[in-house]
């Protein structure tokens, strides 16, 4: 955990929480190694800081293979395009937008290259950043399905919550005169 460690000491003042939450989301969870690293990498890709992506990138290759890396990448961009479209059907309310087809291609979720379970995991930690009720529930039920515990998925929207707010603490202060 040596380059986040690294980020998060760059943290302001402010954020000295959060430095220790994500500390703790990263070392001790209800989540496999595997699990809590592939989360906490889709949510910094869902973060979009690129310091925070390469931090905990570098970090969890010592854990994660391709295909969770991939995953990851997966679970971000799709979460990206469906919280978007799933946030705008559940805030109309309206039967006949539910009516439609969505015709947005999503094949990935059904056939991740790692686990079902990790994907969803992923899922839904981007799903809680991004702020789409309907689809936080859905993959929540998804989860209970495949045996997940509610300590898992507690831990997961843990890890989103503890990634983010590093990923906007990173923005707090203003870059020193000769960062720029």
């Amino acid at each position: 955990m040596e380059h986040t460690k690294n980020l998060i000491a760059s943290l302001p003042e402010a954020a000295k929480d959060l430095k220790l939450n994500l500390q703790s989301v990263l070392s001790d969870s209800s989540l496999s190694d595997t699990q809590r690293w592939s989360v906490a990498l889709a949510c910094a890709y869902a973060s979009r800081n690129p310091a925070l992506q390469d931090a905990i990138s570098a970090d969890a290759t010592r854990v994660l293979d391709e295909n969770a890396i991939d995953d990851a990448k997966a679970a971000a961009a799709l979460m990206a395009m469906n919280n978007v479209f799933y946030r705008f059907r559940h805030m109309i309310g309206k039967a006949s937008y539910g009516a439609m087809p969505a015709k947005l291609r999503m094949n990935r979720i059904a056939a991740p290259r790692t686990s079902k379970l990790d994907f969803e995991l992923m899922c839904l930690a981007v799903s809680a950043i991004n702020g789409c009720e309907m689809c936080v529930r859905s993959h929540e039920n998804s989860l209970m399905h495949l045996g997940a515990s509610e300590a898992q998925v507690n831990d997961a929207v843990r890890t989103a919550a503890s990634v983010y707010a590093v990923a906007v603490s990173l923005e707090l202060e203003p870059a020193a005169a000769g960062d720029v």
